[in-house]
């Protein structure tokens, strides 16, 4: 397989906010315990000081929205909880990136309000603005917004790598399950293998 350009590439970090990932978020009982069994987060940090050091741009993408959530439509289950739960709420801890992989100045950090980190934001806009051509994909949940925002990025025409060991979700099987349907579509890598492409 190709290297990676790093001056062409792009990490683009799903939801690694304290209100998905860590146990006291509104989705932590979801996904806290697999990212802390399986050292998700520690493979992320590595891809992110990999793409950095070679001067590729980090972006995250996380969900904030407007008190009352006039930006809001719930439309779904998950959607609801939102509501319900007061979660997501814009100035609030719980929407901040994790400490262990808190972004830089450098970074970029879009703000989404629907399952797609493309949908409705400047992502797409930023990217080709950098001469961005590849993504490599890092996130929860693998099944959800992960796979959500990389249909999204191939149907815009992005060379496009999971980096599985840096993706989970809620359960094993649902993790897999959608690095095989993933892997029709695009890359699957592992964490080493994107640290080895980078450095050339």
């Amino acid at each position: 397989m190709p290297e990676f350009d790093p001056a062409r590439t792009a990490v683009v970090n799903v939801h690694w906010q304290h209100e998905v990932v860590s146990p006291e978020g509104t989705f932590g009982p979801f996904f806290a315990e697999q990212v802390v069994r399986h050292r998700v987060a520690s493979y992320v940090a590595r891809v992110v000081a990999a793409t950095r050091s070679r001067g590729g741009l980090v972006v995250f993408t996380r969900t904030v929205h407007r008190p009352g959530y006039p930006d809001l439509i719930a439309n779904t289950p998950f959607f609801a909880m939102v509501a319900e739960r007061q979660a997501f709420l814009s100035g609030t801890p719980q929407v901040q990136i994790i400490d262990e992989l808190a972004p830089e100045p450098q970074d970029v950090v879009v703000h989404q309000v629907r399952l797609s980190g493309f949908f409705g934001t400047e992502l797409d806009t930023v990217l080709r603005g950098r001469g961005v051509e590849t993504l490599l994909f890092t996130g929860v949940a693998t099944n959800l917004a992960v796979t959500d925002t990389v249909f999204d990025a191939i149907n815009l025409g992005y060379r496009t790598v999971i980096v599985s060991d840096a993706c989970t979700a809620a359960t094993d099987q649902a993790h897999q399950a959608s690095l095989e349907t993933l892997g029709q579509l695009c890359e699957v890598v592992s964490t080493d293998d994107v640290v080895r492409r980078l450095s050339g």
